[in-house]
Protein backbone atom coordinates (compact mmCIF):
# COMPACT_ATOMS: atom_id res chain seq x y z
CA UNK A 1 0.00 0.00 0.00
CA UNK A 2 3.17 2.87 0.77
CA UNK A 3 4.32 1.72 -2.70
CA UNK A 4 1.38 2.09 -4.18
CA UNK A 5 0.55 5.59 -2.48
CA UNK A 6 4.48 6.39 -3.19
CA UNK A 7 3.84 5.75 -6.91
CA UNK A 8 0.75 7.70 -7.21
CA UNK A 9 2.49 11.03 -5.24
CA UNK A 10 5.20 10.06 -7.70
CA UNK A 11 3.08 10.73 -10.81
CA UNK A 12 0.57 13.48 -9.82
CA UNK A 13 4.23 15.52 -9.11
CA UNK A 14 5.27 14.45 -13.04
CA UNK A 15 2.74 16.25 -14.18
CA UNK A 16 4.00 19.38 -14.44
CA UNK A 17 7.51 18.16 -16.06
CA UNK A 18 4.96 15.54 -18.66
CA UNK A 19 3.24 18.61 -19.49
CA UNK A 20 6.13 20.68 -20.63
CA UNK A 21 7.62 18.10 -21.97
CA UNK A 22 4.53 17.56 -24.39
CA UNK A 23 4.77 20.76 -25.32
CA UNK A 24 8.34 20.50 -26.29
CA UNK A 25 7.78 17.79 -28.91
CA UNK A 26 4.63 19.50 -29.85
CA UNK A 27 6.45 22.95 -31.05
CA UNK A 28 9.68 21.88 -32.06
CA UNK A 29 11.45 18.68 -34.03
CA UNK A 30 12.33 16.57 -31.21
CA UNK A 31 15.05 13.92 -30.88
CA UNK A 32 16.88 11.60 -28.58
CA UNK A 33 19.18 14.37 -27.15
CA UNK A 34 16.41 16.68 -26.42
CA UNK A 35 14.40 14.08 -24.71
CA UNK A 36 17.29 13.01 -22.83
CA UNK A 37 18.53 16.27 -21.51
CA UNK A 38 14.58 17.11 -20.04
CA UNK A 39 14.36 14.03 -18.91
CA UNK A 40 17.69 13.86 -16.39
CA UNK A 41 17.32 17.44 -15.90
CA UNK A 42 13.49 16.93 -14.67
CA UNK A 43 14.54 13.59 -12.50
CA UNK A 44 17.20 14.90 -11.44
CA UNK A 45 15.01 18.10 -10.02
CA UNK A 46 12.19 16.31 -9.01
CA UNK A 47 14.44 13.53 -6.74
CA UNK A 48 16.24 16.06 -4.99
CA UNK A 49 14.05 18.83 -4.48
CA UNK A 50 11.75 16.58 -1.95
CA UNK A 51 14.84 15.73 0.22
CA UNK A 52 15.29 19.52 0.49
CA UNK A 53 11.39 19.76 1.80
CA UNK A 54 11.87 16.97 3.73
CA UNK A 55 14.59 18.64 5.59
CA UNK A 56 12.35 21.47 6.48
CA UNK A 57 9.70 19.15 7.95
CA UNK A 58 11.91 17.56 10.19
CA UNK A 59 13.64 20.90 11.23
CA UNK A 60 9.91 21.66 12.42
CA UNK A 61 9.41 18.37 12.95
CA UNK A 62 7.07 18.85 16.19
CA UNK A 63 4.92 21.25 15.12
CA UNK A 64 3.85 18.98 11.79
CA UNK A 65 3.94 16.10 13.80
CA UNK A 66 0.78 16.76 15.67
CA UNK A 67 -0.55 18.22 12.58
CA UNK A 68 0.71 15.76 9.72
CA UNK A 69 -2.85 14.99 8.19
CA UNK A 70 -3.37 18.32 8.61
CA UNK A 71 -0.76 19.65 6.63
CA UNK A 72 -0.94 16.56 4.03
CA UNK A 73 -4.18 17.43 3.35
CA UNK A 74 -3.42 21.58 2.59
CA UNK A 75 -0.61 21.11 0.91
CA UNK A 76 -1.63 18.29 -1.32
CA UNK A 77 -4.53 19.85 -2.42
CA UNK A 78 -3.27 23.65 -2.53
CA UNK A 79 -0.30 21.85 -5.01
CA UNK A 80 -3.55 19.77 -6.96
CA UNK A 81 -5.80 22.81 -7.27
CA UNK A 82 -2.71 24.69 -7.94
CA UNK A 83 -2.19 22.12 -11.05
CA UNK A 84 -5.63 22.51 -12.21
CA UNK A 85 -5.84 25.74 -12.58
CA UNK A 86 -2.66 26.08 -14.42
CA UNK A 87 -4.08 22.99 -16.86
CA UNK A 88 -7.30 24.87 -17.73
CA UNK A 89 -5.24 28.62 -18.32
CA UNK A 90 -2.55 26.61 -20.15
CA UNK A 91 -2.43 27.70 -24.09
CA UNK A 92 -2.79 24.45 -25.66
CA UNK A 93 -0.84 25.70 -29.18
CA UNK A 94 1.81 28.01 -26.89
CA UNK A 95 4.83 27.60 -29.17
CA UNK A 96 7.96 26.18 -27.03
CA UNK A 97 11.10 26.94 -28.39
CA UNK A 98 14.13 24.12 -27.78
CA UNK A 99 15.51 24.61 -24.71
CA UNK A 100 19.14 25.01 -23.91
CA UNK A 101 20.83 24.49 -20.32
CA UNK A 102 19.64 27.57 -18.55
CA UNK A 103 16.20 27.88 -19.11
CA UNK A 104 16.21 24.09 -19.58
CA UNK A 105 17.42 24.17 -15.68
CA UNK A 106 15.11 27.02 -14.69
CA UNK A 107 12.20 25.09 -15.88
CA UNK A 108 13.22 22.05 -14.22
CA UNK A 109 13.31 23.79 -11.35
CA UNK A 110 9.83 25.53 -11.40
CA UNK A 111 8.34 22.56 -12.44
CA UNK A 112 9.86 20.30 -9.21
CA UNK A 113 9.04 23.54 -6.33
CA UNK A 114 5.62 21.16 -5.89
CA UNK A 115 7.80 18.13 -5.55
CA UNK A 116 9.94 20.58 -2.05
CA UNK A 117 6.04 21.52 -1.04
CA UNK A 118 5.18 17.46 -1.24
CA UNK A 119 8.54 16.40 0.62
CA UNK A 120 7.14 17.90 3.87
CA UNK A 121 4.54 15.31 3.48
CA UNK A 122 7.00 12.25 2.75
CA UNK A 123 6.81 10.93 7.05
CA UNK A 124 3.20 10.48 5.77
CA UNK A 125 3.64 7.77 3.38
CA UNK A 126 6.02 5.63 5.61
CA UNK A 127 8.69 5.67 2.93
CA UNK A 128 12.06 5.86 3.25
CA UNK A 129 13.18 8.98 2.21
CA UNK A 130 15.86 8.08 -0.24
CA UNK A 131 13.44 5.38 -1.80
CA UNK A 132 10.62 8.10 -2.04
CA UNK A 133 13.38 10.32 -4.11
CA UNK A 134 14.21 7.80 -6.40
CA UNK A 135 10.97 6.94 -6.98
CA UNK A 136 9.88 10.20 -7.67
CA UNK A 137 12.78 11.36 -9.98
CA UNK A 138 12.38 8.61 -12.10
CA UNK A 139 8.77 8.24 -12.78
CA UNK A 140 9.81 12.28 -13.60
CA UNK A 141 12.58 10.82 -16.06
CA UNK A 142 10.51 7.83 -17.58
CA UNK A 143 7.18 10.40 -18.10
CA UNK A 144 9.22 12.97 -19.19
CA UNK A 145 11.44 11.37 -22.22
CA UNK A 146 8.23 9.87 -23.55
CA UNK A 147 6.16 12.83 -23.57
CA UNK A 148 8.64 14.66 -25.98
CA UNK A 149 7.59 12.27 -28.26
CA UNK A 150 4.05 11.78 -27.06
CA UNK A 151 3.98 15.46 -27.97
CA UNK A 152 5.19 15.36 -31.85
CA UNK A 153 2.48 12.70 -31.84
CA UNK A 154 -0.65 14.14 -30.59
CA UNK A 155 0.11 18.21 -30.13
CA UNK A 156 0.27 19.89 -26.95
CA UNK A 157 -3.29 19.35 -25.93
CA UNK A 158 -3.09 16.32 -23.96
CA UNK A 159 -0.19 18.01 -21.77
CA UNK A 160 -3.49 20.11 -20.10
CA UNK A 161 -5.55 17.38 -19.46
CA UNK A 162 -1.74 15.19 -17.61
CA UNK A 163 -1.47 18.47 -15.55
CA UNK A 164 -5.13 18.28 -14.36
CA UNK A 165 -5.30 14.74 -13.58
CA UNK A 166 -2.01 15.44 -11.47
CA UNK A 167 -4.07 18.08 -9.80
CA UNK A 168 -6.48 15.65 -9.21
CA UNK A 169 -4.16 13.10 -7.88
CA UNK A 170 -2.78 15.27 -5.58
CA UNK A 171 -5.83 16.32 -4.18
CA UNK A 172 -6.61 12.72 -3.62
CA UNK A 173 -3.87 11.52 -1.85
CA UNK A 174 -4.07 14.45 0.82
CA UNK A 175 -7.68 13.16 1.53
CA UNK A 176 -6.71 9.78 1.83
CA UNK A 177 -3.84 10.76 4.25
CA UNK A 178 -6.42 12.88 6.35
CA UNK A 179 -8.84 10.41 6.52
CA UNK A 180 -6.69 7.26 7.20
CA UNK A 181 -5.18 9.52 10.17
CA UNK A 182 -9.37 10.37 11.52
CA UNK A 183 -9.68 6.61 11.68
CA UNK A 184 -6.05 5.97 13.32
CA UNK A 185 -7.21 8.63 16.12
CA UNK A 186 -11.27 7.25 16.69
CA UNK A 187 -9.77 3.67 17.18
CA UNK A 188 -6.74 4.80 18.99
CA UNK A 189 -4.26 3.78 17.34
CA UNK A 190 -0.90 5.63 16.86
CA UNK A 191 1.54 6.04 14.29
CA UNK A 192 1.23 7.88 10.94
CA UNK A 193 -0.30 6.41 7.66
Amino acid sequence: MVMISLLLLSLGLAMDAFAAAVAQGASSRPNRGTALRMSIAFGLAQAIMPLLGWALGIAFASFIETAAHWIALVLLSALGLRMIKEGFDRDAEEAMKELSLWPLLVVAIATSIDAAIAGITLPSFEAPIILACIVIGLTTSVLTFHGVYLGALIGARIGKWAEVLGGLVLIGLGAKIFIANQFLEVDGSTGAF
